[in-house]
């Protein structure tokens, strides 16, 4: 392992990439649970889905630890499984089988434009101080998910508002909801005291011990189960299970409707999406694990979104929506992860999780929710390589960057919000010197994006 993984002159080691490689599989391990449930929506076999996800994810991610040599882990992408069983099946009328061609066809034009540098070119031209802005939002957007996931945050007449803890008591809704609320703070706050003593493997610890004392309350009956609301017993049901079989979903392929114009509106939808939210991913996870170099790019993102571009292909062909690079790996690299062995353990889970989803599948959101807020405040430590007062037309594009990833909740229209006004605000202050071609190329197809999808 350390001759191939080159722990030493990464500065680390097997104890800590395994750790990083568990926790970044923790905290992203609600994929396998919840892409059967939206896919299956779309008419897709739910257990098949559930065998897809997992052997896609291991897949993609041990080709990017023995191709790349990165912690990055690669599952199937949130937001793209809801767009393709939501809108371009229910909402659009297309088979499940049609859209995973467009996926599958997605994938084959990624691997092309990355072997040709196409994707390396675009993660390039993107200005450095819009990379540490992306690396900041994606902190923000990270730290918003995990207060969703908690119920912290939740649904009110202003979009958002905090959950409320004392009509909760007199609506009945606190052994369930609150109490999980209540227990994702207690979980911040005791990962928090293990960060603050310097102890190693402090988010994974956080996680493990927010889901005992969520059991503890389900023993003493604090935590009620609620199944109908989302709310399950916090015990696995059992230990072991036999994977259900792929069959239903592998090589389920329809291209009848390669050529119609609705075909392609698609799949440039899901292009635009997966290839700016998996660039995006990559630069904030490699910023915040001192990746880059000191003209801001990272030397071995070629390896990196081929991987990204096979998976996607791979994942098709098993029957699952669109493979990308997760932002929950920024949890493992908070841990010390650096290398593909990282990955590689991540990897090993998700194999793992087909003979033990029981166990895997109970790990509760609550548990995990903090380990993303922390990872957030971690990502937002970035902000201080940014200068606000030198040059504006760099500051407040990525001010607009920033806000722009976690109010929208997507880390692709933060990219695309940070381009544009990069490219308006240099051109029309007489310092369009800095604007490159591929920038203005980028800025053209944002707006031609906005006007026809």
């Amino acid at each position: 392992m350390e001759n191939f993984f080159k722990l030493r002159e990464h500065g680390t080691d097997v104890k800590t990439e395994v750790r990083a490689g568990i926790t970044t599989f923790m905290t992203m391990a609600y994929i396998l649970a919840v892409n059967p449930i939206i896919l299956s929506a779309a008419g897709m076999d739910a257990g098949a889905v559930f065998t897809a996800t997992a052997l896609a994810s291991a897949l993609a991610t041990l080709i990017m630890a023995f191709l790349a040599n990165m912690p990055f882990v690669l599952s199937a992408g949130m937001g793209l499984n809801a767009f393709m069983a939501y809108t371009v099946v229910i909402g659009m009328g297309y088979t499940w089988q049609e859209a995973l061609a467009a996926v599958f066809v997605e994938g084959i034009i990624f691997i092309v434009l990355s072997v040709t540098n196409v994707r390396e070119a675009i993660f390039n031209a993107i200005p450095a101080p819009l990379k540490i802005a992306v690396s900041v939002g994606i902190g923000l957007f990270i730290c918003f998910i995990g207060l969703q996931n908690a119920h912290i945050v939740v649904a009110g007449p202003t979009l958002v508002k905090l959950f409320p803890f004392g009509s909760s008591l007199s609506d009945g809704t606190f052994s369930s909801e609150g109490i999980t609320a209540l227990l994702a703070f207690i979980g911040l706050m005791l990962t928090a005291i293990l960060m603050i003593k310097n102890v190693q493997g402090s988010i994974l610890y956080g996680i493990v011990l927010t889901w005992v004392i969520g059991m503890l309350c389900e023993v003493a009956g604090f935590y009620v189960p609620a199944p109908d609301k989302g709310f399950f017993s916090l015990f696995p049901s059992g230990i072991i299970s036999a994977p259900a079989s792929v069959a239903p979903t592998f090589m389920q392929l329809d291209f009848s409707l390669i050529l119609s114009v609705n075909f392609i509106t698609i799949l440039l939808s899901f292009l635009f999406v997966d290839m700016f939210d998996t660039i995006g991913t990559v630069i904030g996870c490699a910023s915040k694990a001192n990746m880059l170099d000191k003209d801001g790019k990272l030397p071995q993102i070629k390896k990196v979104l081929l991987t990204d571009a096979v998976g996607t292909t791979a994942g098709a062909l098993l029957g699952t929506s669109t493979v990308t690079t997760f932002v929950e790996s920024s949890s493992g690299i908070a841990e010390g992860g650096k290398t593909g062995l990282t990955s590689a353990t991540s990897a090993g889970l998700f194999l793992l999780a087909l003979f033990f989803s029981p166990l895997f599948l109970a790990i509760p959101a609550f548990a995990t929710a903090p380990a993303l807020m922390i990872v957030g405040f971690l990502m937002m430590q970035q902000i201080t390589k940014m200068d606000w007062t030198v040059d504006l037309a760099d500051a407040i594009p990525s001010f607009i960057t920033i806000f722009a990833m976690a109010f929208t909740y997507s880390i692709s229209e933060g990219i695309a919000f940070g381009v544009i006004s990069y490219t308006i605000l240099n051109v029309s202050t007489g310092k369009s010197s800095k604007v490159t071609i591929l920038m203005y190329i980028l800025t053209l197809l944002f707006v031609l994006k906005y006007i026809f999808l």
